[in-house]
C-alpha cells in the first residue's frame, strides 16, 4: 500500500508540473523548456530555508514562487521578443545556467552533494510526516491547480491567449499587447513550478542538482504533448502515463542501467510517434 501511496504523490507532483507548462504551451503556443529551472528554484528556496534559516514550508514555500515569479518576469520579457524555435532554445538556456548555478554555487546549494534533512509542512499544529497525509495535501493542490487551469481557459485573459496561440500578428491588430500576455502566463507557469518544486523537496527530503537538469524539462514536454495541448485532462493523463511507464519497467526484472536506457529509448519513441500521428496530443485542442 505504501508503494501505491508513494506514487500517487509523486504523480501529484508531476500533475502540477503538466498543468503549469500547458499553460504557458498549450493555451498561448509558446514552446517553453524553461520549466526544470523554476522547479529546481522552488525545490531549493524550501530545502535552503528549512535547513539553513529555520523557516517553515509555507514560509519557504512563498520566498521559491517569489523568486520564480521575479526571475520569470524578468526571463519573460526577454523571451517575448522570440518566436518559435528560437524561444524554445533561449528557455531551454535559462534551465542549463540554473542547473550550473545549483551545481557549482556549494556554498548555498552544496552543489553535488545536495542538502538533506528537509522538513515536511504543518498547519496548526499537524504535521504532514505520514505519506497518507501528504498525498492528500498534494492532492488538494492539483485540484487547486486544475480549477486554475479551467478558470483561465474560460476567461477572456484566456481567450486572448489562444488567439495570441493561432495568429499574433492579428491578436496585435485587435489591440492586444501580446508582449504582456506571454509575460504574464510566462510568470504565473513559473510560480505554479516552484509549488511543484517546494513540494518535491519537503517530500524526497533530499534534493540534489541532478533532479533539475534540461532533460527534466524535455520530460515535462513530453508529457503535456502526450496527454494534450490545451488541455487540464490531457496534462493529468500524461502525467500518469509517463510516471506509471518506468514503475512497470521494474516488474521485467531488468538491470538498472538497461532499464534506465530502455526508458529513454520509449520515451523518445513515443513522443516522435505522438508528433507524427497525432501533435495535438491524446486530448488535446491544440497543435504544436
Amino acid at each position: 500500500m505504501e508503494y501505491f501511496i508513494n506514487i500517487g504523490i509523486l504523480f501529484c507532483i508531476y500533475a502540477m508540473l503538466a498543468l503549469s507548462l500547458n499553460m504557458v504551451v498549450g493555451l498561448s503556443g509558446l514552446v517553453s523548456l524553461a520549466h526544470a529551472a523554476f522547479y529546481g528554484i522552488g525545490a531549493y528556496a524550501v530545502a535552503i530555508l528549512m535547513t539553513a534559516q529555520g523557516f517553515n514550508f509555507w514560509g519557504a514555500m512563498c520566498v521559491g514562487m517569489l523568486l520564480n515569479g521575479i526571475t520569470a518576469f524578468i526571463v519573460g520579457k526577454i523571451l517575448s521578443k522570440f518566436k518559435g524555435d528560437y524561444y524554445a532554445i533561449v528557455s531551454a538556456g535559462l534551465s542549463v545556467i540554473v542547473f550550473s548555478v545549483l551545481l557549482n554555487f556549494k556554498s548555498l546549494t552544496k552543489g553535488p552533494l545536495g542538502i538533506y534533512g528537509i522538513g515536511k509542512p504543518a498547519i496548526a499544529g499537524f504535521h504532514f510526516y505520514s505519506s497518507a497525509s501528504f498525498l492528500a495535501l498534494a492532492f488538494l493542490f492539483v485540484v487547486l491547480f486544475y480549477a486554475l487551469f479551467v478558470l483561465i481557459d474560460k476567461s477572456s485573459f484566456g481567450r486572448a491567449l489562444k488567439s495570441l496561440r493561432e495568429d499574433e500578428v492579428l491578436t496585435v491588430s485587435l489591440g492586444y499587447k501580446t508582449t504582456k500576455y506571454k509575460s504574464l502566463i510566462f510568470t504565473l507557469s513559473a510560480i505554479m513550478a516552484g509549488v511543484a518544486g517546494s513540494f518535491f523537496a519537503s517530500y524526497i527530503a533530499f534534493i540534489d542538482p541532478t533532479s533539475f537538469q534540461l532533460a527534466e524539462g524535455i520530460f515535462f514536454f513530453t508529457m503535456i504533448t502526450v496527454g494534450g495541448l490545451s488541455s487540464a485532462f490531457g496534462s493529468v493523463v500524461g502525467a500518469a502515463l509517463l510516471l506509471t511507464l518506468p514503475e512497470a519497467l521494474r516488474f521485467l526484472g531488468l538491470p538498472y542501467e538497461t532499464a534506465a536506457q530502455l526508458q529513454q529509448l520509449i520515451y523518445g519513441a513515443l513522443l516522435v510517434l505522438m508528433m507524427a500521428f497525432r501533435p495535438q496530443g491524446l486530448f488535446g485542442k491544440f497543435r504544436v
